[in-house]
């Protein structure tokens, strides 16, 4: 189990300036959600508008899960933004791209073709992790890593594909687990959780038990969590959407239709949106893995423009429960709702 540390919640305003009132309520209410949580909890909120920030712990890294899904539909727009593709083009499915989870695209047999924006589609509004890997195949990971260091700079590790998320965090029991192929995967997948997803690993690799270098599910996930690879600081990662919002990366079409499908997403209902008043609008990601939830997004008040938002982004990690972790997101959308920030002082 995850020791628990105390963190200081820290608010900055540019130039040294005395923080504005909804920070210092802001920070008072999230000490007490950090407090209350089971785990840890990591934070990040700023005003676009301002440039002033809360944080906690938002400087350590945190594994991001789901929400690299949007560093690799930036990457697509931008080529799109270049003119070497469209939205429009077609890729034919391939057997080994398929990855368990949620979404249409498993159910798609091998050689179907699909445009690139029924894939972005997926991969945004139903978190479809083979979707997003048949972007990663299109886009190439290198592509999309490149485009991260260069946006946010060298903080990010490296993210991959959804599939080697499994087979990293599985070849924490045994190497052969690099290998697993997408009938593996599945199966592993449909076992069930904890020790029944252990003995069918067992089983899908033909090696005993007594060869596993990890005693349960918990201890090999710690192990892969420790890699760094798809992690970040939450300061860092916000940066992209920051980049978006403020119309430095992508062309005014390209970025609507991120933050317009980011609006559209069907998961995270129970998060940080669960919390803010429906006048607000949420362009957001969420991501799930074990032990360990994120929620990363843009909200802005009607009329708004994107770069007069507010960023607020949150990972969790250490509690057993993922109710827990719901529950944390919740209070802090209303946190940030209730400190003030989206009707500033006059």
């Amino acid at each position: 189990m995850l020791a628990l540390t105390i963190a200081p919640v820290r608010a900055e305003s540019p130039d040294g300036e005395e923080a504005p009132q909804w920070t210092t309520q802001l920070t008072t209410r999230l000490a007490q959600i950090d407090a209350n949580y089971p785990g840890e909890l990591g934070v990040y909120v700023k005003d676009l508008s301002s440039g002033e920030v809360v944080g906690l712990r938002d400087m350590e890294p945190w594994y991001l899960a789901s929400t690299v899904k949007v560093a690799v539909a930036i990457t697509l727009l931008e080529e799109v933004d270049a003119g070497r593709t469209s939205l429009n083009e077609r890729i034919v499915l391939e057997p080994l791209d398929y990855v368990d989870g949620a979404g249409e695209t498993n159910w798609q047999e091998p050689g179907t073709a699909v445009t690139l924006q029924y894939l972005f589609d997926q991969m945004l509004i139903h978190s479809d992790n083979t979707a997003t890997d048949v972007l990663l195949r299109y886009l190439g990971t290198d592509t999309v890593n490149a485009m991260v260091r260069r946006v946010v700079g060298l903080g990010v590790g490296r993210i991959t594909t959804l599939a080697d998320v499994r087979r990293y965090a599985y070849s924490e029991f045994h190497p052969d687990a690099m290998h697993l192929a997408p009938k593996g995967l599945f199966a592993i997948r449909a076992s069930g959780y904890g020790e029944d997803r252990v003995a069918a690993l067992v089983q899908v690799l033909g090696v005993p038990r007594a060869e596993f270098n990890a005693p349960d599910l918990d201890a090999a996930f710690d192990r892969y969590y420790a890699t760094g690879l798809n992690s970040a600081p939450l300061d860092q990662y916000s940066e992209l959407w920051e980049a978006v919002a403020r119309g430095d990366l992508l062309s005014p079409a390209s970025a609507t239709l991120l933050l317009s499908t980011l609006e559209r997403i069907e998961t995270g209902d129970d998060r940080i949106k669960a919390g803010l008043p429906s006048s607000v609008s949420f362009a957001h990601k969420t991501g799930t893995q074990h032990r360990r939830a994120c929620n990363i997004g843009l909200a802005t008040t009607p009329g708004q423009a994107p770069d007069e938002g507010v960023i607020i982004a949150a990972c969790t990690r250490g509690s057993l429960n993922l109710s827990e972790a719901e529950a944390a997101f919740r209070a802090l959308g209303e946190a940030v709702a209730e400190s003030g920030v989206f009707a500033p002082e006059s």
